[in-house]
């Protein structure tokens, strides 16, 4: 993911700033994160299924465990950033903040972020996908 990223600030002129490392570790602790947890749930959800169910299987989970692990790693970083400025842990106002600045860290990123796994990291997801579903059988 952080090639897919990188391929897409780069090749497709979507620099967005001086955040470029930042973004770059985020994505690729999305991609590593999101490989974690998917492996277990693609092994439960496809033993023994047919090739085409197996497919599938890779395909979603392996995609929205990625693209949500990224954007929940991106929305603790946009957390982090505006902590300073929130009230005191443990408030009824803290309370609201954080559940509004994750809210719209979120959007931000379904708006902006998506846009960088795109079509290096769908060609990944993909070719990865069909390999993974072969060794599977």
């Amino acid at each position: 993911m952080a090639a897919s990223f990188l391929l897409s600030i780069h090749l497709f002129s979507r620099a967005t700033g001086s955040h470029d490392l930042i973004l770059t570790v985020i994505y690729a602790g999305g991609g590593i994160l999101g490989w974690v947890v998917a492996l277990p749930l693609i092994h439960i959800l496809t033993v023994g299924r047919q090739p085409q169910i197996v497919l599938a299987g890779w395909v979603s989970l392996l995609g929205i465990v990625t693209i949500g692990a990224t954007a929940g790693l991106y929305a603790l970083q946009y957390r982090y950033f505006y902590a300073h400025w929130h009230a005191p842990f443990a408030t009824r106002i803290w309370g609201y903040q954080l559940i509004y600045t994750t809210a719209v860290a979120l959007y931000q990123f379904a708006v902006l972020g998506l846009r960088h796994l795109l079509p290096v990291g769908l060609a990944l997801l993909l070719a990865v996908s069909i390999v993974m579903a072969r060794r599977s059988r």
